[in-house]
C-alpha cells in the first residue's frame, strides 16, 4: 500500500472525481453563490433565512461527516458517489417548485445527507488512491482546481440559461420573471447532476485486487483510536476550520457587487461567476507549485495571503469608484482562500495519516472542520442585515481576517511538526 504506483488510478478516474465532486454541490450552493440576490427575491428570504438554511444542512452534515467516513472505508468509492449524485438531483426538482422557507430548510437538510454522508469522504479517499505516495498536491490541487473549472461552467452555463429566459425586461425584471427564469437554471442543473451519477457508475472503477486492498471489513474502535492520536489529525480540524469560513465569505462576492457596487443582478452574478473561474487556476498551479516545493508551507502561506485580501475590504478603501481595487482585492481573497482549500487535504500524506483509514480519518477532521456549515451562514447573514451595506461587509470581512490568522497559527505549526525534514 506505501507504493505510489500501486496507487495510481487512470487519468479519467480524476476526471470523474472532478465531475461528481463539483457537481453534487452545485444545487445547494454554488446556485446561492452565484445568483444569491436572485435566491433570496425568489425565495423571499433575508441574509439570515438563506444562512439558517445553510445552518440546517450543516448540522446534518456534521452527522454525516461522522458515520459517512467509516463508511468510506467499508465500501468502493464509486457506488457510494453515484448515489449521492442521483438523490442530489432528486432534490432539485423540489427545489424548483420555490418552496416556503420551512420546506427549504428541510430540502437542505437532506441535501447534508446526501452530499456529505454519501460523497464527501469517498471523493477525499479516492483522490488520495490516484495521487500515490508523490503526487497529492497535484491531485488535491487538481481536484479542487478541477472542481473550480466545474462550477465555474455550470455558473456560465447558469447565467446564461438565466440571461436568455430573462428576456427583454433585463434591467428591471419582475419577481415573476425572475422566478420563471432561474427555475429553468435548477432542472438543467439537477438532469446534469444526474447524468454525472450515470458517468461515475459506469466508469469510476478500480482494479479488483485494489479495491480490496482499500477497502476494510469492518472498522474496529483501536483503529478509530489510531486515528484520534495523530496531531495532525487535530491541527487538520483547525486549519480546514478556518480555511472553509474563508469558503464560505466568498459567497458574499456577488452581493457586495450589488449593495457596494451597485451592479444590476446579472452583473453581481457575473462576479460571482468570475471567482469560480479564479478558483481552476489557483488550484492547479498551487497543487504543482506544493509537489515541487512544500505543501505545508504553501498551505502558511495561502492563509497569510488569505489574511491580507480580508483587511483590504475590512478596511472601507474599497467603494463604488474604486473598480480596479475591488476586482484586485477578490484576486488576493480569492488565492489566499482556494489555495488553501487545495492544499489542506494534500498535507495527510505528510501527516502520516495511513490510506487506508483516510475515510475514518477525514470523518473525524470533518466533524469540527466544516462546521463552518453550521455557523457561518447565520453569522454572516447577522452582520449583514444588522448593518445594511458596505458596514456589514466590512464586519464579514474583518470575520474573515480574524479565521485566517487563527489558521495561519495552526498552519504554522503544521509546517513546524511536518514540513521541516528532521
Amino acid at each position: 500500500m506505501s507504493s505510489g504506483k500501486k496507487q495510481k488510478a487512470p487519468w479519467y478516474f480524476l476526471v470523474l472525481l472532478i465531475l461528481a465532486g463539483e457537481s453534487v454541490f452545485i444545487l445547494p450552493f454554488v446556485l446561492a453563490r452565484v445568483f444569491r440576490p436572485t435566491v433570496l427575491e425568489s425565495f423571499r428570504l433575508d441574509n439570515t433565512e438563506l444562512g439558517l438554511c445553510f445552518s440546517i444542512y450543516g448540522i446534518v452534515a456534521v452527522v454525516s461527516y461522522l458515520f459517512g467516513g467509516p463508511l468510506a472505508d467499508r465500501f468502493p468509492p464509486r457506488k457510494l458517489i453515484a448515489s449521492g449524485l442521483w438523490m442530489t438531483a432528486l432534490g432539485g426538482l423540489l427545489y424548483a417548485t420555490f418552496p416556503g422557507f420551512q420546506t427549504l430548510q428541510i430540502l437542505y437538510g437532506y441535501w447534508g445527507f446526501t452530499t456529505i454522508f454519501l460523497c464527501w469522504a469517498p471523493m477525499i479517499k479516492a483522490t488520495r488512491i490516484w495521487g500515490g505516495t508523490a503526487s497529492q498536491g497535484k491531485a488535491f490541487g487538481f481536484l479542487d482546481g478541477g472542481r473550480g473549472l466545474v462550477g465555474a461552467l455550470f455558473g456560465a452555463l447558469g447565467v446564461f440559461i438565466f440571461s436568455v429566459f430573462i428576456g427583454a425586461q433585463i434591467a428591471e425584471p419582475s419577481m415573476a420573471e425572475n422566478r420563471d427564469a432561474f427555475r429553468y437554471v435548477i432542472l438543467v442543473s439537477s438532469g446534469i447532476v444526474s447524468v454525472v451519477g450515470v458517468l461515475v457508475w459506469v466508469f469510476m472503477r478500480l482494479d479488483p485486487k485494489q479495491e480490496k486492498a482499500i477497502v476494510l471489513e469492518q472498522i474496529s474502535i483501536p483503529q478509530i483510536k489510531q486515528v484520534m492520536r495523530l496531531p495532525s489529525v487535530w491541527l487538520l480540524m483547525i486549519i480546514i476550520l478556518c480555511a472553509y469560513v474563508g469558503y464560505k465569505i466568498t459567497d458574499v462576492f456577488s452581493l457586495y457587487a450589488q449593495d457596494v457596487m451597485l451592479y444590476d443582478q446579472v452583473g453581481s452574478a457575473q462576479v460571482g461567476m468570475l471567482l469560480l473561474f479564479i478558483r481552476p487556476v489557483i488550484g492547479v498551479l498551487i497543487g504543482i507549485l506544493a509537489d515541487r516545493t512544500q505543501t505545508t508551507l504553501w498551505l502558511l502561506i495561502s492563509f497569510a495571503v488569505s489574511f491580507c485580501g480580508a483587511i483590504l475590504f475590512a478596511s472601507g478603501i474599497i467603494s463604488e469608484s474604486s473598480t480596479l481595487l475591488f476586482f484586485i482585492s477578490i484576486m488576493v481573497v480569492a488565492t489566499g482562500v482556494y489555495a488553501a482549500r487545495s492544499l489542506y487535504f494534500a498535507v495527510m500524506e505528510r501527516g502520516r495519516i495511513p490510506l487506508v483509514l483516510t475515510g475514518t480519518a477525514v470523518g473525524m477532521i470533518s466533524l469540527v472542520g466544516y462546521t463552518p456549515d453550521i455557523f457561518a451562514g447565520p453569522a454572516m447573514g447577522i452582520l449583514l442585515d444588522r448593518s445594511p451595506g458596505e458596514a456589514g461587509h466590512q464586519d464579514v470581512f474583518w470575520m474573515l481576517a480574524l479565521f485566517s490568522f487563527i489558521g495561519g497559527i495552526a498552519a504554522w505549526r503544521y509546517y513546524r511538526m511536518y514540513g521541516i525534514k528532521k
